[in-house]
This record gives structure tokens, sequence and C-alpha cells, in this order.
């Protein structure tokens, strides 16, 4: 096969076969095709898309490049959970010990936070000890003996997709349908659980900005997990605003932490019992109902709670900072904006404000930057809130002596109404 011929064909909008697809993927992997060729070869991908026999090809191509994980042994339901990235979305330290307090378990390989959206590694890291970086032998054994385990991704776990997810992103290839739905399922594959729950954000916090396309890639998903028996149930949530209170790595294991003590009752807990419910409900096959009083009660009596504590040791963490939030290593500042409009708030841009959190240390602009857990920003006003004038919006967390430029920035970020406006946070469900 010619290298040229491919990029060229897929450049003329022609149809590529597995074969050709194969050849791309493999040979970048083995350092056979440059990275020039595969930049052009992505580009071509994302200007004029590919289609579904195409984008499971690519999928399946990617998957073969490294390991699967197998779990033998191990008893039980084994559900994985993704999602496509915001801001605030600390949902899976949250929601994994609920399922695995259940007897549902949860296998969990997450990623790092990169521009505006956090990431579930990097959050983790916040608690003092805590090991993200456990082998695929420990991994297992921690499944078997608390019902879940949480890491970074392996070395040998599709490595196609971690090269090419690396020149993606210098190359202005991430918002791809066919090149996110891939590198998505190619990953949820290896990993082999029985349920896949994918979490698509749609608003300007998210790579999917708008609904009809983020029903596109749902339904690629589901129909690429049918393609290997896999139970696939995506469900559309809105990031036109951030999920929940806090935004930065500490401060929202801290906001995860409240809402199994059953403290919260907000956008973040409203998202946490609807996945918790839904994914109950279809691994041990009860009504949707049952599955919420479920989930309720091992909040209520501390097993989620104490599930999490469980994980954070068994992961050489120390669980003495989920006992006590306080623990967490605090800012230099905090500094509290304050509004000088009165009004509902309309919006809350939630791009810009993840932007502002990275720029304060909580996120990196590539990934070789260092993360500082303790920054991030606490909100307190969100939307549909009423707010007086002189009335506190926010509170910036921050290790820098000049903030002014920060402060003046948040006010371009609330919009402001006169009435009171309804807002879904759950768009759709797509199995």
């Amino acid at each position: 096969m010619n290298t040229l011929n491919i990029i060229l064909k897929k450049k003329n909008k022609t149809e590529l076969t597995y074969n050709e697809i194969e050849y791309m993927v493999s040979g970048y992997v083995n350092g056979d095709i440059e990275e020039y060729q595969m930049s052009a070869f992505l580009m071509a991908i994302c200007i004029n898309g590919m289609t579904f026999d195409e984008t499971y090809s690519l999928t399946d191509a990617m998957l073969r490049t490294g390991d699967i994980i197998h779990y033998d042994g191990i008893d039980g339901i084994i559900v994985d959970k993704h999602s496509t990235g915001g801001v605030g979305d600390k949902v899976t330290i949250a929601l994994a010990p609920i399922l695995a307090s259940l007897g549902i378990k949860i296998a969990k390989m997450s990623g790092r936070g990169l521009g505006h959206t956090g990431g579930t590694i990097d959050k983790l890291e916040s608690i003092k000890g805590f090991n993200t970086q456990i082998s695929e032998e420990r991994f297992i054994e921690n499944l078997k003996n608390i019902g879940v385990a949480i890491s970074a991704q392996t070395k040998n776990l599709v490595p196609a997709d971690k090269k090419i997810y690396s020149l993606r992103d210098v190359t202005g290839t991430v918002d791809s349908i066919p090149l996110i739905a891939s590198s998505i399922m190619s990953k949820k594959l290896a990993s082999n659980a029985d349920i896949i729950s994918l979490d698509v954000k749609v608003g300007s916090g998210a790579f999917m900005k708008n609904i009809s396309d983020a029903k596109k890639l749902a339904k690629w998903m589901v129909k690429i997990g049918e393609k290997y028996n896999k139970k696939v149930v995506v469900t559309l949530t809105d990031m036109s605003t951030p999920l929940g209170y806090a935004i930065g790595n500490s401060l929202e294991v801290v906001e995860a932490v409240k809402m199994l003590n059953g403290e919260l009752n907000n956008d973040f807990s409203e998202l946490i019992y609807y996945f918790s419910s839904h994914i109950v409900s279809m691994a041990l096959n009860v009504d949707l109902n049952k599955a919420h009083e479920m989930v309720k009660e091992v909040i209520d009596n501390k097993q989620a709670l104490n599930k999490l504590i469980e994980l954070v040791e068994a992961q050489d963490g120390d669980s003495s900072y989920i006992k006590d939030v306080s623990k967490f290593k605090q800012s230099k500042y905090v500094i509290e904006v304050k509004s000088n409009l009165s009004g509902y708030v309309d919006s809350l841009d939630a791009y810009k404000l993840g932007i502002l959190a990275c720029n304060l240390g909580a996120g990196r602009e590539k990934l070789s930057d260092q993360i500082d857990h303790s920054v991030g920003i606490e909100l307190v006003k969100k939307r549909g809130d009423y707010v007086n004038i002189g009335d506190v919006l926010l509170r910036i967390h921050t290790n820098f002596d000049d903030n002014e430029k920060y402060v003046k920035k948040i006010f371009k970020y609330y919009k402001f109404s006169t009435i009171k406006k309804e807002h879904k946070l759950i768009l759709d469900t797509i199995k």
C-alpha cells in the first residue's frame, strides 16, 4: 500500500477500506509512517469526515495495537464509565464508590486534564500518596478485593490512541466525530467491561458544541459497542455551565466527598443519582425507582463514602484527607468576586471559567505542564440563582500575588436576566 495514495483518497472524499485504515494506524504506531503524513491524514478526516464503516474500522485498528484487559476470576458485572470532558466534572470520584458499594465492579482507566477540561487522574493525585500508576495486576486485584480500581491508561492499552491523540491535540484535529468516537471506544473496548456508560457533554465547555453532533457521536458509539456485543448507554448532559460548584483538583475532590456525605443538593448530585440509578438498574436488573432507593441508602448509611476511603487506601493514598477534607493543601489567597449587577444568572460560560482555572495552575496547556492541586474556582452563584449587587459570585483560589486581571474577567463570564429561566441538565439518553 501507498501512504500518499491513502491520504489523497480521504482528501478526495473516497471511502477507505479496513486494510487501508489499518495500514495507516499500525504504520504510525510502528514508526513506518511519519508524523507529517499522519497529520495530513487526520486533517483530511477532520475536514471530510468518515462513514460509520470507516469509523468502526478505525476503532478496531486502534484497538488491535495494544492489549485487552481480561477479568478472569472476577465475579459480577463490570462497568466502565467515561466522560468526554467538561468543567467541574468530578463524577467518577463519587460514582465509582457508589456502584462498588452496591456490588457492581467498576474498572476505570482515566486521563489527565488538558486545556479547559479537568482530568480525574489529576484530581485523585491531589490526595496525598494516591497512586494512579498501578500495574495491571494490581488493578485487577483491587477490582477483585474492593470492587473498584481507577488508574491512568497503561502503556500497552491502545498505544495508537495515545500517540494519535497527542498529534491531534497539536494539529487542530480534536473536534472530529469519527476521531472522537474511535478514540473513546477503542479505549473502552480494551478495558473490556460488560456495561459501558458514556457521558457526552454538550455546550460551551465541551468538545461537542451542539446537540445534533452530540447525538450523532452517541449513536455511533452505541453502534460500535453492538459490534462487540457490549451494552453501551450514552447520556447527553449540559456543559454550557460548569458542573457543581468546584473547579480545580482538590476543590473537586472535596465536593465529591460532600456529595457522598449527603451534604449537596445541586446539579452535580442530580447527575450522580441519574447515572448511578441507570447503571444499577441495568447491572442488577431492577427498575429505576428501586435503583434510586438503593443508591440513596448507600449514601445515607455512608457505605459509599467508606468505599471511597477503601479505594484511596488500596491505591496508597492517605485516607485521612477524605475523613477530614481540611487537610487538603490550601491556596495562598482566596479572593471573593462580588457582583456589580443584580438579576437572575442567565448564563455562566463554562469554557472561559475552565480556561481561567487552567491559567491559575489547575490545568495544563501541554501534558508536560505541572498542576497546582490547591488552586481553582469556587462558585457561589450559578445559573438560575438570584444575585443582588454586592453578592459574592465566586471565590478564586490562587497562589499568585497579582490577581486583579483575573477578577476583572469574571464579570464578562456572567450574563444576567430579569426572569428566571429553566434549563435541562440531562438532554437525552441513547441506548
